[in-house]
């Protein structure tokens, strides 16, 4: 199939793009065909996010948002940061915190239900959007452009022999394609290696997002009220913290996050988050009322320094697929629609030219000297800082040197800090490390894993090969569990990974991939970098509602 331009992920930056390459197309006259590839079983179905939204990527793209039901209408009333500590709290006043982390003006809400919108608008101007569908292969031309992506064959058993409804894959061709993935994006990873694209940057840092959402006591909700904390159940070593957003009927988002550079191999971060919602000041606040939803996902925490080479032959990466995400304000869908509206604006101007298939300079340049850029290179420091120093020197630091670019002198005396090494090297041996013990989850306020995946919708086909695989079987067993106690027993937050014992008593390595909820942790932080990740079949994977 021949398109104008091939985007895959329907996230916002994807459909950002596809709305404004539809929108300049209508206001020249011109009639470009645009394709959007979704693996999700439906548009939203893979979106996690906490979230408050800066509105403004959606001013941009669509400024009459609201007039037209965009699913956005609880405005940010109140902001809190507190420190916790393992019995009390201390809240940070906010006149103490730099201007850009105030959330007035922003809005609490559902990230999916905002992207299903942005699927409606999308599909109004003529955008084709067909979720369901996993891509699995990028194509290129005998020069190395590239010229557009395959989808997945569709009805392959777990022998790799096709079986009953078995459907070929498709090559969608396009003069420019977008990949739109989210964070550690499977085709963006081979982009980013065959062109090398990151070269010039920091290795990209991670986190990983859990979160859950509830129902609460109607006494008990806040509309607007928009919670932040860092410190217990953290060591001071360990960044990360949580979130607790009031919005909707009754609703409340709670989450966590942790970064994925953490250093103890006995941590699991979604004990971490489970643990978190006993501490006294967060319990009382879902007493009376139910988990409805639960889900994790990867962010991309790099920031400026991370961000790669944007443009190649043929294409170029927009969204979290490079990413934008602003990490001390815990948001990215703003630049990421942002960044869509950026590559859309390239695209034209090249279709117009009558070119293809070529680098689109002009998105990388807008990108690197506009709105994305001063809002990432303001905060560029807070996330090295934080895992240099700690959370409480750190943040400090962070929160310094953020006032400084902002308001006192427009510049830091710091200049511009590196990461250093990768975060799947962060990890300590097991025999370096203090095994932590978790509570046993009382099934009311705390869940165990399964129960919460189960609240997740995930859905795979059980005969179909295994999505997550490793390049040397051996290395579980043989490697990561004398040397590191086998980590992805932890860090997976959906129990798709266990050391089981057979009938002679020797551990073997089990994957049960129809668990996975593809936050793509294990891609992310497997020390030995044995687990690749890659698409199952398109529509597996969770179906969240309103998440």
């Amino acid at each position: 199939m021949e398109f104008d331009v091939v985007i895959v992920g329907a996230g916002p930056a994807g459909l950002g793009a596809a709305i404004r390459i539809k929108q300049l197309a209508a206001e020249k006259g011109e009639d470009i065909s645009v394709v959007v590839l979704e693996k999700g079983s439906e548009v939203g179905a893979h979106i996690l996010s906490g979230a408050v939204i800066d509105p403004v990527g959606l001013n941009r793209l669509i400024p009459d948002w609201r007039e037209k039901g965009a699913p956005l209408t609880t405005q940010v009333t109140e902001d809190r940061f507190l420190v916790l500590g393992p019995a009390g709290d201390i809240r940070l006043p906010n006149i103490l915190m730099p201007p850009l982390m105030n959330n007035h003006g922003n809005y609490i809400g559902s990230l999916g239900l905002v992207v299903r919108w942005l699927g409606e608008q999308a599909a109004e101007l003529g955008v084709e959007v067909y979720p369901g569908f996993s891509v699995n292969e990028v194509l290129y031309d005998e020069s190395g452009a590239v010229v557009g992506v395959a989808t997945a064959d569709m009805g392959v058993g777990r022998d790799g022999q096709p079986h009953d409804g078995f459907t070929r894959g498709m090559e969608l061709r396009g003069k420019y394609t977008l990949f739109a993935e989210g964070a550690r994006g499977s085709l963006t990873k081979t982009l980013i290696r065959k062109f090398d694209l990151a070269r010039d940057s920091e290795p990209q840092k991670y986190g990983i997002g859990l979160k859950e959402l509830w129902e609460i006591a109607p006494e008990k909700h806040r509309p607007g009220l928009v919670q932040h904390t860092f410190g217990w159940p953290l060591d001071g070593k360990t960044g990360g913290g949580s979130f607790l957003y009031h919005y909707g009927n009754n609703l409340v988002a709670v989450g966590f996050v942790v970064h994925l550079n953490y250093d103890n191999p006995y941590l699991s971060p979604y004990d971490e988050f489970q643990r978190f919602k006993t501490h006294p000041i967060i319990r009382p606040v879902f007493e009376g009322g139910r988990r409805i939803a639960y889900g994790a996902r990867a962010l991309t925490e790099g920031g400026w320094q991370s961000i790669p080479k944007l443009a190649f032959p043929g294409g170029a990466l927009v969204g979290c697929a490079a990413g934008f995400m602003n990490v001390p304000r815990i948001k990215g869908s703003h630049n990421a629609i942002l960044s869509g509206i950026h590559a859309a604006e390239a695209i034209v101007t090249a279709l117009g030219a009558g070119r293809a298939h070529d680098v689109l300079e002009t998105y990388e340049a807008d990108v690197r000297a506009g709105d994305i850029a001063r809002d990432l290179k303001r905060v560029r420091n807070v996330k090295p800082l934080w895992s240099r120093f700690g959370t409480v020197l750190g943040v400090g630091l962070g929160g310094l040197d953020m006032w400084m670019r902002t308001l006192l002198f427009g510049w830091s005396p710091l200049g511009t800090l590196k990461h250093g090494k990768p975060d799947y090297a962060s990890l300590k041996k097991a025999r370096n490390a203090e095994p932590i013990v978790y509570p046993k989850p009382d099934g009311v306020l705390t869940f165990d894993k399964l129960t919460n995946v189960s609240f997740s919708a995930t859905i795979h086909e059980e005969d179909q090969p295994v999505h997550l695989v490793l390049k040397d079987p051996s290395i579980p067993i043989d490697l990561n569990l004398p040397e590191f106690a086998e980590p992805a027993q932890r860090y997976c937050p959906a129990g798709v990974y266990e050391v089981v014992r057979n009938d002679a008593g020797e551990p073997l390595f089990q994957i049960n991939a129809q668990n996975c909820v593809h936050c793509k942790t294990c891609d992310i932080k497997d020390p030995s970098q044995n687990i690749t990740w890659v698409c199952p079949e398109g529509g597996g994977g969770p179906n969240y509602a309103e998440m």
